[in-house]
């Protein structure tokens, strides 16, 4: 490899150390309470613990001009106490059962878990301003018998990618079958699994059967790569140790302009995801819980956060300037495109289904 490409791929190394979406790399530290403002009578102790990942709500941490959390606290008048970051949605699940929060960002499996064991309370929809401007399909993906329980903000979806200098795209029968694939290291995966394996209709609703059959061929490959932190797909693609691996469009992006001859699968429907923020159960005063509520939904918010992290923002109206370029890639506003992901929920225990916690299990002893 020429030293110009082992710049760039370095560069695009960089470029995920400093953060992106669906992959979180190693989180960031937590930030001492701010004493920017003090509280007014209306907002209890006027302070606000969060939980999300990292990238979500920076604080300059990683950069002084990506302070979203200062700027919140000096326009609102909330302080927020405590902002863990974590890297994974299992991190997430782990972190959120040491204490309680204000708001959580939680993706499907994780939401629906906190729904049924009643942690999170549900949001009135008319206290967030610009809460119709989201997305109508992740809006009811938020809302469980009548009430709405997240509002959603950025989004994703899958793609397996591939270097085009060593192998031809095929199918994605023929990335499951081969040994130079990374795979996300998340029991989800097991759907995109039983797609590419044609063995059920709806990916998330596997009966017994069907789960065996899925894990039977995912069992074929002993050697494949299952990756947390991007870095290791940068890595791959950059040593030639890798032919495929899941990922999404930003990804793809990253690698093409460190000169890599990344393509895309083609593949008739995908995986996808939409990760929202929502309102802890016991919150005594909800005053700067909404007020966060209303910070993450505005435009301007998600905008930056789908430029930051490389995700789409649940708010069309985000898709302007350094957004445009991530609206672009995950088609936001073109319906003919969403209609062919299948976004993620809990694999529920319905009738023959089997449920999360199988594949939890069964995905355990194959990553492990």
């Amino acid at each position: 490899m020429d030293r110009r490409r082992t710049y760039a791929l370095a560069i695009a190394a960089s470029a995920l150390v400093v953060g992106v979406g669906a992959a979180r790399p190693t989180p960031a530290p937590s930030p001492s309470p701010s004493p920017t403002s003090s509280p007014t009578a209306t907002q209890s102790d006027g302070t606000l613990q969060i939980l999300t990942y990292r990238g979500y709500a920076e604080y300059g941490g990683t950069s002084p001009k990506v302070n979203w959390t200062g700027a919140f606290e000096k326009e609102t008048g909330c302080r927020i106490a405590k902002l863990d970051t974590v890297q994974t949605s299992e991190e997430m699940a782990e972190k959120v059962t040491q204490r309680p929060y204000d708001v959580i960002s939680a993706g499907p499996v994780l939401a629906a878990d906190l729904i049924a064991k009643k942690q999170v309370q549900a949001i009135d929809p008319a206290k967030v301003a610009g809460y119709d401007d989201i997305d109508e399909r992740f809006r009811d993906m938020s809302t469980v018998s009548g009430k709405v329980y997240g509002v959603p903000y950025l989004w994703g979806y899958h793609e397996f990618i591939y270097d085009s200098g060593r192998v031809e795209g095929g199918d994605l029968r023929q990335v499951f079958d081969s040994e130079r694939v990374a795979l996300r290291d998340t029991p989800l995966t097991i759907a995109d699994a039983a797609m590419a394996g044609g063995s059920a209709d709806e990916p998330y609703e596997l009966t017994e059967k069907q789960l065996d059959e899925t894990m039977t061929m995912l069992e074929r490959n002993k050697d494949r790569v299952y990756w947390r932190n991007p870095i290791d797909l940068v890595k791959g693609f950059a040593t030639g140790s890798l032919d495929y691996a899941q990922a999404t469009p930003y990804y793809r992006m990253l690698l093409q302009k460190a000169g890599k001859p990344i393509e895309a699968v083609r593949t008739r429907e995908t995986t996808g995801w939409v990760d929202s923020w929502m309102l802890g159960a016991n919150v005594p005063d909800t005053t700067c819980a909404y007020r966060w509520l209303n910070w993450v939904t505005a435009p301007d918010a998600q905008r930056d956060a789908a430029a930051w992290v490389g995700l789409a923002p649940a708010n069309d109206k985000a898709c302007k300037g350094r957004a445009r370029q991530m609206c672009e890639a995950y088609g936001v506003g073109e319906d003919k495109k969403l209609d062919h992901v299948v976004f993620a929920v809990r694999p529920p225990a319905c009738g023959e289904c089997t449920d999360y916690d199988a594949w939890t299990e069964r995905w355990r002893e194959l990553a492990e």
